[in-house]
């Protein structure tokens, strides 16, 4: 007989979401071999596919998960829709350039640009909604400047895949902020409202013969029909381990997936790892060691804080 203990509970809901945690992030480390799989289709055609399919995939989920109500919701408040439409602009930007990268073997540079992610997080957070960094949390955003200056003039070109990604990335993880929507009802809300521009663009490839979907291409309409599925699913996993895990260990577990293109890009499709690019990856790697220490240490000072009892009284 199952245990009906709370404590029990919270453990397997711990465990269950510290796997699906692991999942997630794993899997979108190597979600780099499934964009290869559609290399022949161009990366604007996967993208409206990814909205077309992920939005039916999104329809399903909310259903099953009668949450219906929050998009309602969401749909009411003009400021929201404005701050869904500006993120769903914002992620289609970094989905299109993912899929592009990967296609033309730059795995290796979108693994340097979600390494750098979170410290773009912290900077966005100093500038957009006034967050005071500490010395260490400026120590290393200097640390990821000066990686992206040295791939700069060392390797003699200008990293701006990676940048453009964790911009991007971090643009839509401040506006999703500010937006105050859920993850799954705000990522229907950004793909509805540019579902349409990617349905036209499909019509568009279509009526001009250039579409690489339909019974010709099977296997590829099979696997682009699958993109709502890639999607989505990792993000239902994501969302179990956000709401049981704690936020520092939901920072440690994001570390998986830029791991996982790194190690796919060096070894699998050996792309170009040269003394700059590991002085580069080498500072990226020291700037989120102290990142990741102040935000542990800082953790934990508010939680001792928060633990202390109050001072008594006269």
């Amino acid at each position: 007989m199952r245990s009906q203990h709370p404590d029990s509970d919270a453990a397997g809901d711990q465990r269950s979401a510290l796997i699906a945690g692991i999942a997630a992030f794993g899997f979108w480390g190597i979600i780099p071999i499934y964009w290869k799989f559609l290399r022949t289709v161009s990366a604007s055609e996967i993208l409206a596919h990814r909205f077309v399919w992920t939005t039916g995939f999104l329809i399903c989920l909310l259903t099953w998960q009668r949450r219906w109500p929050e998009v309602r919701a969401a749909i009411c408040s003009r400021r929201t829709a404005l701050y869904c439409l500006a993120s769903g602009i914002a992620v289609s930007c970094n989905w299109l350039m993912f899929i592009w990268s990967v296609n033309v073997n730059r795995v290796l540079e979108t693994s340097l640009g979600y390494f750098m992610t979170p410290l773009v997080n912290v900077l966005f957070g100093a500038i957009f909604l006034h967050e005071r960094l500490t010395r260490l949390q400026l120590a290393s955003v200097v640390l990821a400047a000066a990686g992206v200056l040295n791939l700069t003039f060392g390797y003699g070109r200008f990293p701006w895949i990676a940048l453009g990604l964790c911009v991007s990335w971090g643009l839509y993880g401040l506006l999703r902020k500010l937006s105050g929507t859920a993850a799954i009802p705000g990522l229907f809300f950004e793909t509805t409202l540019l579902t349409p521009l990617a349905i036209a663009y499909l019509l568009l490839l279509q009526i001009r013969g250039a579409a690489i979907f339909g019974r010709a291409h099977w296997e590829l309409s099979l696997t682009l029909i699958s993109t709502g599925f890639v999607t989505g699913l990792p993000l239902v996993w994501f969302g179990h381990a956000a709401r049981h895990l704690r936020l520092t260990t939901i920072g440690f577990l994001q570390y998986l997936a830029p791991t996982g293109t790194f190690f796919l890009g060096v070894f699998l499709y050996h792309e170009a790892f040269t003394r700059a690019h590991l002085v580069t990856f080498a500072l990226i790697w020291i700037g989120l060691a102290i990142f990741t220490f102040e935000t542990v240490r800082l953790w934990r000072s508010k939680r001792l804080s928060a633990d202390e009892p109050p001072p008594l009284g006269d």
